[in-house]
């Protein structure tokens, strides 16, 4: 699925009907080049899923954990390049909550086999392009639910 985001709202949307849908065990990767909204994806979703407060970006931490209607499990992989260690990412993709990988290109090896791929493209200053692809049955579902739900706006 191609989607055009012409504004900041767009992003709100489409992060919104994710996290209304997803279920334990969703894992989102979202791609992209610095400074193109992965980030504020994840805040705009974080907070649909009922994150209270603010989410930042864990680059820092690498993995950023929130109590929501499920578990929120936010992770920047931008430091792990060339990692070989697995840090425990199954704990989190395979736990009962749902996981948000920024940079999951560094962590190719350990991502699971389900999982929702977004890569994100500047067309311009407010303009994105959203390739949203889905690997594995639970995130094909999820891809239906977010196409019928663009359908409907």
């Amino acid at each position: 699925m191609n989607l055009t985001i012409n504004d900041i709202n767009d992003t709100k949307c489409i992060a919104t009907i994710l996290a209304q849908h997803v279920k334990p065990n969703n894992v989102i990767l979202l791609k992209g080049d610095l400074g193109v909204g992965k980030t504020t994806f994840s805040q705009f979703f974080g907070e649909a899923l009922g994150v209270e407060g603010i989410i930042s970006s864990p680059t820092f931490n690498i993995i950023k954990s929130y109590d929501a209607r499920l578990p929120f499990h936010h992770m920047d992989c931008y430091r792990l390049e060339g990692a070989e260690d697995d840090l425990g990412f199954d704990d989190y993709f395979y736990g009962n909550g749902v996981c948000l990988v920024e940079w999951p290109q560094m962590i190719e090896d350990f991502l699971p086999e389900d999982y929702l791929t977004i890569e994100i493209l500047r067309v311009d200053e407010m303009r994105r392009e959203m390739m949203i692809v889905a690997n594995g049955k639970q995130s094909v579902q999820l891809l239906e639910v977010l196409n019928d739900e663009i359908t409907k706006h």
